[in-house]
């Protein structure tokens, strides 16, 4: 592993100028446009204490004379301010790309957009990152994460990679995986939640000659939308936490949820189509809170593809949950449609994901059936309505506004058969009848997995793994009988790094409470597809069926809501020859 650090000069260069000139000085390069105005000094929310001490910043890693890329690119983690409302603009922070080596749309800018860029490349192609972090803070050190592709250690962004301001890392790896939507995204413990509020996430998008064939939607088309929730204050300023003594407390325990939806990391987000079939890869990278997907008028979701990329088939739902991390892509036709018509991509209502014993109360109280488009969270009959942003997992919400404004000319028809995902079967696992198990619960107001916390460079003997083998995993979302708060739990993603896996089977406990809520939920999980993050409801179990491939060493799996995971609701495991 190359981890000489690069020169002072270089890093006095700052970001993506000095790794031009370090990296790539022969390289013809292309920017991509930066979204945001020269940046100026500003004040940024604090960090959050955390029970569990960061490691000391990694050294940097310079680049490698033997690796040769097909693909080059500088990233930088600076800070900026974006127009996104009327009146003040929006202190950020943000990635800055360039793109060195390769087609200029490997890295494109979304506009007006404190989020991306959007990184795309082919399955097979060596791919440089240059990272250089430029985070304004002392404390603000940093690591990016690929979320979902399969890497060595060294390049998945493990927390103990980290650098600190003013420091570079070059991420050098052959893109393995099958075409599917992926991203990127900071992995710095107890630094995650707060540098993804401020801006920093991208996707990162692969392709590959099975998905080529299909003809499906390209080009301006292809939709990446990036969910999230923000709350802004009076200066349109991000607001990260409420005020009061327990309010930073309390949004740690249960994750934080903002008042406000953006998309693609713009407020009241609106999308101008043609009359066609459009492709919409939908990524929930929010903090915490959980998406119940569907269309405004009724019409059932066409799903081609999950975290891991495309389906077999076309699946139809009524609806579709997505957790923190996840991502669905939708087959959306928009041929029939008259032009000037609006249809909407909304946030159905549903209950149970915190604290279900109380939004059950409400629930039953109510003498009338609970419709899709009603609040089931903590709602019973006369609740008079309320004036404030209603913040809870589980109220509705619209998420994006889609107008038709063009016609077209043609339009791709959508493919009987998808692809062929080549999945494994449970009877080749080496602990098919032994589930190795991992329980989620709460002690004290601390979330733990099998009753344990983060430890930087620690995995216990029950978390290591061999090499190229398959094995069985149940993941079990335990009830907490005693505890203040969450005495049934609370939803958790649950994310492995490293890996794609097979969800086998899901079950809930035997619980009359758990079953009404989790009958809210239930029919939108997609467990067709290859995944690296699945959701759990309070009480319930899921069986994965996971390949560890080549790669030997430490990889994080934890919970993937962040303030969680910040507060140590994660481990490692070991991969070992």
């Amino acid at each position: 592993m190359n981890r000489n650090k690069l020169s002072r000069r270089t890093l006095l260069l700052g970001g993506v100028a000095g790794i031009l000139s370090a990296c790539s000085a022969s390289a013809s390069s292309t920017s991509v446009p930066a979204a945001t105005a020269e940046p100026k000094p500003t004040e940024f929310p604090s960090a959050q204490p955390t029970n569990v001490m960061s490691a000391m910043p990694d050294a940097g890693r310079a680049p490698s004379k033997d690796f040769v890329p097909d693909v080059e690119l500088a990233l930088m983690a600076t800070r900026a301010e974006v127009q996104l409302m009327a009146g003040k603009p929006t202190r950020v922070f943000t990635y800055q790309a360039q793109v060195l080596k390769g087609s200029a749309e490997s890295a494109v800018a979304l506009p007006n957009s404190p989020l991306g860029p959007v990184i795309r490349v082919k399955q097979g192609q060596k791919v440089r990152i240059n990272f250089t972090n430029s985070l304004p803070g002392k404390d603000d050190a940093s690591v990016i994460h690929w979320h979902g592709l399969m890497l060595p250690e060294d390049m998945d962004g493990h927390p103990r990679f980290a650098i600190a301001p003013g420091q570079s890392y070059a991420y050098e790896f052959e893109v393995v995986n099958r075409a599917g939507t992926y991203w990127f995204h900071p992995h710095p413990h107890g630094q995650t939640a707060r540098q993804v509020y401020n801006g920093l996430a991208g996707m990162f998008i692969v392709s590959d000659a099975e998905e080529a064939a299909l003809g499906l939607p390209s080009d301006e088309f292809d939709v990446p939308l990036i969910v999230q929730d923000r709350t802004f204050d009076k200066n349109n300023q991000l607001a990260y936490f409420g005020q009061g003594m327990m309010a930073g407390a309390m949004e740690t325990l249960m994750g934080f949820r903002g008042e406000k939806v953006v998309m693609n990391g713009q407020p009241d987000y609106k999308l101008e189509v043609s009359k066609r079939a459009y492709r919409l890869r939908v990524l929930n990278g929010s903090n915490a809170r959980i998406y119940k997907l569907a269309w405004g008028d009724g019409t059932p979701l066409t799903v081609i593809g999950t975290d891991g990329g495309l389906l077999e088939k076309p699946i139809t739902r009524e609806f579709a949950m997505l957790a923190p991390g996840e991502r669905i892509e939708l087959w959306a036709d928009f041929s029939d449609h008259v032009l000037g018509n609006e249809v909407t991509l909304e946030s159905l209502a549903f209950a149970g994901a915190e604290d279900p014993a109380e939004e059950m109360k409400g629930m039953m109280g109510s003498s009338s059936a609970m419709t899709k488009t009603q609040s089931m969270s903590g709602m019973g009959a006369g609740t008079a309505p309320s004036t404030q942003p209603d913040t809870r997992l589980g109220a509705p919400m619209t998420l994006v506004t889609i107008r038709v404004t063009k016609e077209a000319n043609e339009s791709p028809k959508l493919p009987k058969t998808l692809a062929k995902p080549s999945f494994y079967t449970v009877a080749s696992a080496i602990n098919t009848d032994q589930p190795r198990t991992f329980e989620l619960k709460q002690k004290n107001m601390q979330w733990f997995i099998n009753g344990r916390q983060w430890e930087m460079d620690k995995a216990a003997a029950d978390e290591t793994v061999k090499a190229d083998t398959l094995e069985v995993w149940e993941i079990v979302n335990a009830i907490s009988p005693g505890e203040q708060m969450h005495t049934l739990g609370m939803a958790h993603p649950f994310h492995i790094h490293g890996v794609q896996f097979q969800v086998l089977e899901r079950k809930l406990l035997d619980d009359k409470l758990l079953k009404l809520a989790y009958a809210t939920v239930s029919d939108g999980y997609v467990n067709e597809g290859w995944k690296d993050t699945v959701m759990l409801m309070p009480g319930e179990r899921a069986k994965l069926l996971i390949k560890f491939g080549k790669h030997t060493g430490l990889f994080a799996y934890h919970c993937h809501n962040l303030e969680h995971e910040d507060m140590g609701m994660m481990r490692n495991y070991k991969v070992v020859a």
